[in-house]
């Protein structure tokens, strides 16, 4: 039963501990808008996106202001675009994007995520040509978001559609090099990319979902960062104890939002992403939570076994709170958009290297970081290839979102604003990776995949 010490508890995380939903997500079935023609394709999918997703916003705004909790972004995905391209004669795959982009406008959405393929195991004509529309898709939209998946632990990993996402990363930059190279920030390479993720830029409407789908996103960093300081000193099973009670009250709200935005909207409920999603607001940071832990810093020894203990207890937290957790779960490590995070990359404590051991045991992989523009493809590529051997070894996601900063060396900082936040620009290994990358083909799947 809700009591007021409840109620009052609630608020203060609200209006003193940056806890909001970070998103409410409409998922969108575009296989009906398939069509020979690509021109009839484009207006199906603007009508659809349009005719299912045109109260979203209103009815978000109103559930904030009924309900008193920020509903930050109000986003659309949609059904891999490679999918429903496919069926059209056309090498133009970039109006495919416009429409998407002209729907989300429309709709008054902050972002749309879904110009995606799915390439694990290999590619399609329908992939290959809308890989390749990437950089110009992203550098002529303003809310399109991108993902391919590139491995998977049943499949392996598919090291030519790696190779080519590394040329595609920097042309990407490259072409958006006006605005320091933020088409990257809205495109993520995966391993074991699920199909009900609300969060960007992964998100993809999966063909195993519903016609339509409401998943929602929370957040909370600075809600679990306020409730160690309570239990400072303390041994580690009182502060899982801690966070595991912290995030099932987190994942209480959000589970509300979602069934109130459901019912509204007429949309089956999908899941609650419980992930600590931070933003650059002091006090809203996953790497101070783990400074809290008695870190010095962020990166130094012993972060990974904190971040461990943090993801986990997450976890714990928020199955018990929702029986609809789904999407990735954890604790995000994106280095531009966390405060703390940005402010251990320029002291020189964290590092990329750091940051792909702490990836084996919190959600997603390398995020937001900016590394030098003059990075050769075969590194990226390269950076791709171990973050996807870790997700297919270790049967979790695992993703690659970097930045390429043009015209920009370590030191310098790339600047986005908002929710995408700043980022120093870090260094990656000299040496040469090319004759690796260069094999192609295929790593197998690992004996873990045998479950049957």
């Amino acid at each position: 039963m809700i009591n007021q010490k409840d109620i009052l508890s609630t608020i203060n995380m609200i209006e003193q501990q940056h806890l909001d939903i970070r998103t409410v997500t409409m998922g969108i079935s575009l296989l009906s808008c398939c069509n020979e023609d690509a021109k009839t394709a484009c207006e199906n999918i603007y009508d659809k996106i349009c005719r299912y997703a045109e109260r979203l916003v209103p009815e978000c705004e109103d559930i904030e202001t009924e309900f008193g909790i920020p509903i930050v972004n109000k986003r659309i995905s949609v059904t891999p675009m490679a999918l429903v391209a496919g069926a059209s004669k056309t090498d133009d795959y970039v109006t495919f994007a416009v429409a998407m982009d002209r729907a989300a406008k429309s709709c008054g959405v902050n972002f749309i995520g879904g110009y995606s393929a799915l390439v694990q195991k290999g590619m399609t004509e329908a992939d290959k040509k809308l890989i390749l529309s990437i950089p110009e898709a992203l550098a002529s939209t303003e809310y399109v978001c991108s993902s391919i998946n590139v491995g998977s632990t049943r499949a392996g990993i598919n090291m030519d559609a790696v190779a080519l996402m590394g040329r595609i990363i920097k042309e990407t930059s490259e072409k958006t090099a006006d605005r320091d190279g933020i088409g990257c920030a809205k495109l993520v390479v995966f391993c074991n990319a699920v199909e009900d993720n609300p969060f960007m830029a992964g998100a993809f409407h999966g063909t195993g979902e519903a016609e339509s789908v409401i998943n929602v996103g929370v957040s909370g960093p600075g809600v679990v960062h306020s409730a160690l300081k309570e239990v400072s000193g303390q041994p580690f099973d009182v502060v899982a104890e801690t966070v595991k009670k912290t995030a099932f009250r987190v994942t209480r709200m959000g589970q509300l939002v979602a069934i109130e935005a459901s019912r509204r909207l007429d949309t089956p409920f999908g899941i609650v992403d419980l992930s600590l999603a931070p933003t650059p607001a002091v006090g809203d940071s996953v790497a101070r939570i783990l400074e809290e832990m008695g870190l010095e810093t962020c990166g130094t020894h012993g972060t990974t076994a904190a971040l461990a203990l943090l993801n986990d207890a997450v976890k714990k937290g928020g199955v018990m709170a929702s029986s609809s957790v789904g999407g990735l779960s954890g604790a995000f490590i994106p280095v531009s958009e966390d405060e703390g995070m940005i402010a251990a990359a320029r002291k020189g404590t964290l590092c990329i290297d750091k940051l792909e051991a702490m990836t084996c045991v919190c959600s997603v992989g390398l995020d937001m970081i900016a590394i030098p523009g003059d990075t050769p493809a075969s590194t990226i590529s390269a950076i791709i290839a171990d973050e996807a051997a870790i997700g297919m070894v270790n049967s979790k996601t695992t993703a690659v979102r970097i930045l390429p900063a043009p015209g920009k060396g370590v030191g310098d900082t790339i600047e986005m604003g908002g929710l995408l936040g700043s980022a120093p620009v870090m260094p990656v290994h000299p040496e040469s990776s090319e004759a690796f990358i260069a094999r192609g083909g295929r790593i197998p799947a690992p004996l873990q995949s045998l479950k049957n």
